[in-house]
């Protein structure tokens, strides 16, 4: 049984990620990401405390994104819920979880054609 996930084709595919940052189709980004299936952006935070609404600004006003995964770095954190409240205006529903979780949901809902977006930090970062 074949449990990889089918990417469509032209979707940007998550090869691989690390202390060192993360490989989406053939590109090397040295830090924190965030994942589109139309385009990868390098990302500014370094840390959880500095995810705000501001750095998240391109997931808002993407307009095609339904679920947001938060990938916190090498464990889980929790949402401030003044910033969970501003994606559920915006139609999002964010889902925060380690680095490694989040890159793994992402292929997953990808290849099943979810409107799915990922704000990855690298495993490094806590």
């Amino acid at each position: 049984m074949d449990v990889t996930p089918v990417i469509p084709a032209g979707k940007q595919v998550l090869e691989r990620y690390g202390t060192d940052g993360f490989r989406v189709s053939g590109v090397l980004y040295p830090s924190a990401i965030l994942l589109f299936p139309d385009r990868t952006l390098a990302w500014a935070p370094r840390a959880m405390a500095s995810v705000t609404e501001e750095t998240l600004a391109p997931v808002l006003g993407h307009g095609e994104v339904e679920i947001l995964l938060l990938g916190c770095g090498r464990r889980m954190a929790l949402v401030p819920p003044a910033l969970r409240a501003t994606l559920k205006q915006a139609g999002i529903v964010v889902d925060a979880m380690d680095t490694g979780a989040a890159c793994r949901t992402y292929s997953v809902l990808l290849g099943e054609g979810r409107r799915v977006a990922a704000a990855l930090l690298p495993v490094s970062a806590e």
